[in-house]
């Protein structure tokens, strides 16, 4: 099995976790979500985030994203160590660097396929975000639902219009989040063969949090929680990308 190859030894680092822990406090005093992690992933990695229900997995995705901040330890972000930043700050890094694909699609009902993946351009001031979002959509299969709402379109297509919407902005990670938890088993691999293929287009950096094995193993790599704990894996030379 061969190692992913964009990612070489002198591949740049995207990622740094260092000392990484979440508790909360509840009635019955501290639970310790997640403790102590620590990797580094390189450009280019696929990686696979996977554990039992409650092991931690979405919680470290969402450390990762800066969209929930650790009791201790540190993420470095493209560059940036993104709890030295203030709330706005790291809302700003996200834009510039990452891109979301989750499991309920998160799409705005109100918008068309087209206006939900223009936004991320016209957020970034992209003039020409009407032709690039129709190209991306077009490249998902769904250059003929341009108009229609969220609510018309299947489960499989509005997660190609979220795969679309993540990778339109050309981000330097992706992040999912049980990506084909709400579709069917043949609708689901035909999203994941999409994802996979835009990835490998984009060379991007994907952090892919699952349950499902068989696409946990076509990832290069594999981070395994147990009760909040990053278990030892194997070399990721020994594993292949999708």
């Amino acid at each position: 099995m061969s190692q992913n190859p964009l990612v070489s030894p002198l591949s740049p680092v995207v990622l740094q976790v260092q000392g990484l822990g979440k508790s909360v406090e509840d009635s019955s005093g501290t639970l310790v979500i997640l403790h102590n992690i620590d990797f580094t992933l390189q450009a280019g990695e696929t990686v696979a985030i996977v554990g039992a229900s409650g092991s931690g997995k979405s919680t470290l995705l969402s450390l990762l994203a800066g969209l929930d901040v650790p009791t201790h330890g540190s993420v470095q972000l493209c560059g940036r160590d993104l709890f030295a930043l203030s709330e706005d700050g790291r809302a700003a890094h996200r834009a510039a660097n990452l891109g979301f694909v989750f499991q309920s699609f998160q799409l705005l009902s109100h918008l068309s396929a087209l206006e939900n993946v223009m936004l991320p351009l016209e957020l970034r001031g992209v003039r020409d975000a009407r032709s690039q979002a129709s190209a991306m959509l077009e490249r998902v299969g769904l250059g003929k639902r341009l108009s229609h709402k969220p609510v018309t379109l299947s489960g499989g297509e509005q997660q190609r219009v979220a795969l679309a919407r993540a990778f339109v902005v050309q981000p330097k990670v992706l992040m999912a989040d049980e990506p084909t938890g709400s579709l069917d088993h043949a609708t689901g691999q035909s999203v994941m063969d999409l994802m996979f293929e835009l990835n490998r287009e984009a060379g991007t950096t994907l952090i892919l949090v699952t349950h499902d094995p068989l696409i946990a193993g076509r990832c290069a790599r594999i981070l395994r929680i147990e009760a909040g704990r990053l278990v030892p894996q194997p070399s990721p030379d020994t594993r292949h990308t999708g």
